[in-house]
């Protein structure tokens, strides 16, 4: 959440960004909490003006006592203990405020960094790179890009989910059987399919430098809160309600959640951890082809990169996750754009976003495979994330930053449609032989 450092003192720069994201009333949001926090600090001084009558008081009490001022020293005991049930209340009424201001904040999103362009949906994104022959720089001054993909792919190319069944590789009914619609079921070679795509994803971090985690699948509110998952996509996560647990949508909430409430020395930033977990999401409302086969799932797995780094480091660490996703996808040989994300299609958390997708041959259509965000301080306010500077000794809050490495099922449909033959099998990248076995799926 947005600090209140930062409202106060750039209260122009909050507005200008919350406006950019398109939240509606910023600047009523903000008096409001404002205005919460001038009652917190009136509550305050009245606090320590008690506390500090208080003190001096019982210092006076002992020398009543001493030269036999009894009465004066009874009045003093009673107002002693007056101003104790005062301030008890007081105490009380002083974290009621501060929850309420908490519980603003909370509803009040993250401000886009100024490279973050203009628009209000997914077609007001910039394509600032691709893969793509085709592709040559758009008319605009932003550096824009128009790409036709289709002049590279002419042919048209059967869907992953026809080759998944020709193949028998991924049964989508057993899946309705077993669980409901968003739940496959991978067999066979389309199993080993993923598995390799796992060992190659965790491969490629370990040797970027990232420690592997394998946390929980299931976390508190706690770590929801921390993320910011909770209480903004609460509808899309899947409860367990007697725990009063959730199935986690991606791995950046428990291990980012790893550091919540630690003070780190700067010397061990930035921070870099990678993990492979199952992700569930409810995607409620979805249908229609943006959901058939692979396209949207509620349980796939994936690879998620997570850093944990200083204000000043944090930009070249976002630059090194972006150049490390797109070596994977050159390294899988897949058509790939990347796309900064406008400020009203940016997450709720994010200050700045780059989308990479993949281009489905036989869908006609872009497919996206990996978002990579730099928090800002947003989510390390909400995690009391904090490291200790080297220089000063001095407490700041970190930076959180995460991506996907990749997120697999739309990878697979890619990989797919892409490396289809014209008999009717699938040939295997070559960065994932060693762990299919073949160099072929028939």
């Amino acid at each position: 959440m947005l600090t209140l450092k930062l409202i106060t003192e750039q209260y122009d720069r909050v507005v200008a960004g919350l406006n950019k994201k398109h939240f509606k009333d910023a600047k009523e949001a903000l008096d409001a909490v404002i205005a919460k926090d001038q009652e917190r600090r009136a509550v305050q001084r009245e606090l320590d003006g008690n506390l500090a009558e208080a003190n001096q008081l019982s210092k006076s009490i002992g020398m009543f006592m001493k030269n036999g001022q009894k009465e004066e020293a009874d009045k003093a005991k009673a107002r002693v203990a007056e101003l104790k049930t005062v301030n008890k209340d007081l105490d009380d009424k002083k974290a009621a405020v501060e929850q309420e201001i908490v519980n603003m904040l909370c509803q009040i999103p993250n401000i886009p960094y100024d490279e973050v362009p203009e628009g209000s949906c997914a077609e007001d994104n910039w394509v600032v790179k691709s893969n793509l022959k085709e592709c040559v720089v758009g008319q605009d001054t932003v550096g824009n890009w128009d790409c036709n993909p289709d002049a590279q792919y002419p042919d048209a190319k059967l869907p992953h989910w026809d080759l998944a069944k020709n193949l028998n590789l991924i049964d989508f009914d057993l899946g309705v059987k077993i669980t409901g619609a968003g739940f496959p079921v991978y067999r066979g070679l389309g199993a080993r399919l993923q598995r390799a795509l796992i060992n190659f994803f965790l491969t490629e971090a370990s040797k970027a430098g990232y420690e592997e985690i394998m946390p929980p699948t299931v976390v508190n509110k706690d770590s929801g809160y921390g993320t910011g998952q909770l209480p903004d996509k609460e509808g899309q996560m899947y409860h367990c309600e007697v725990d009063d647990f959730y199935l986690i949508p991606t791995a950046e909430v428990p291990v980012t959640n790893i550091y919540r409430d630690v003070i780190i020395d700067e010397k061990e930033l930035p921070i870099k951890n990678c993990a492979y977990t199952q992700c569930f999401r409810r995607e409620a409302g979805s249908y229609g082809k943006d959901v058939r086969g692979l396209n949207r799932l509620h349980e796939f797995s994936k690879i998620e990169i997570v850093r944990i780094d200083t204000p000043e480091h944090s930009a070249e660490s976002h630059k090194e996750m972006l150049a490390h996703v797109e070596g994977l996808l050159q390294k899988l040989g897949l058509p790939y754009r990347i796309l900064r994300l406008c400020g009203g299609d940016q997450s709720f958390t994010s200050a700045v976003c780059y989308d990479f997708e993949v281009y489905s041959a036989a869908q006609k259509r872009w497919l996206e495979v990996s978002s990579v965000s730099n928090f800002d301080t947003y989510q390390a306010n909400r995690l009391k994330c904090r490291y200790r500077k080297a220089a000063d000794k001095k407490i700041e809050l970190c930076h959180t930053l995460n991506g996907s490495a990749l997120a697999l099922p739309r990878i697979v449909a890619s990989i797919m449609e892409n490396y289809q033959q014209a008999d009717g099998t699938i040939k295997v990248p070559e960065v994932l032989v060693p762990w299919m076995g073949t160099d072929v799926i028939k």
